[in-house]
């Protein structure tokens, strides 16, 4: 399911490969996405950032191989969860 590249307004381009899912949404439309991109023809990594309504402006983001999303995955797993808020 990839995406047509995209060239930004700095010469760098990136192709969302996989829209993985929103984890949140702002009041001025931009959402806080796990995506799977590749930047500048590189291999594909899980990220997490912040992406304007069009897909044409980002924020500053985090990247993830797929061993370490695998091991954020079980760390999350691990944390006590109740009535969707974190027991510390």
């Amino acid at each position: 399911m990839g995406f047509r590249p995209i060239v930004g307004e700095s010469g760098i381009t990136y192709n969302v490969e996989k829209k993985e899912g929103v984890i949140s949404t702002m009041s001025n439309g931009w959402k806080k996405e796990l995506n799977k991109v590749a930047w500048n023809d590189g291999e594909a990594k899980f990220e997490i950032r912040s992406w304007s309504k069009d897909h044409q402006r980002m924020g500053k983001g985090i990247s993830f191989t797929e061993e370490e999303l695998v091991t954020l995955a079980n760390i999350l797993a691990k944390m006590d969860c109740v009535k969707g808020k974190i027991v510390v």
